[in-house]
């Protein structure tokens, strides 16, 4: 298990950028996964992104593909959501999490650790 941190939430406007990030502590040493979900008020939590352990394939979500931008440094244990040309639907809880096998995954049910997540919100 990997415990999970992140930052980089906050307000924004419409069309505005934010990078969210995601530290990771515990058991680096092993190769895993990572994701981004994010879960709006009253709505079940939804896949955004996902990256293998080698930082070379990513998945999207339709709603976000164009816009938003997964990425990591194993080197400092982070990985980093992107994400620019934000609207109000973006607004939501995002976590990162991560699963202990180097294949990128899209299903929540894959990944073993949770950060508590950080508030995106998008004003219009």
């Amino acid at each position: 298990q990997v415990q999970l941190v992140e930052s980089g939430g906050g307000l924004v406007q419409a069309g505005g950028s934010l990078r969210l990030s995601c530290a990771a502590s515990g058991r680096t040493s092993s190769t895993y996964a990572m994701g981004w979900f994010r879960q709006a008020p009253g709505k079940e939590r939804e896949f955004v992104a996902a990256i293998d352990y080698g930082g070379v394939i990513t998945y999207y979500a339709d709603s976000v593909k164009g816009r938003f931008t997964i990425s990591r440094d194993n080197a400092k244990n982070t990985l980093y959501l992107q994400m620019n040309s934000l609207k109000p639907d973006d607004t939501a809880v995002y976590y990162c999490a991560a699963r202990n096998f180097p294949a990128a995954a899209m299903a929540a049910a894959r990944f073993g650790s949770w950060g508590q997540g950080t508030q995106v919100t998008v004003s219009s």
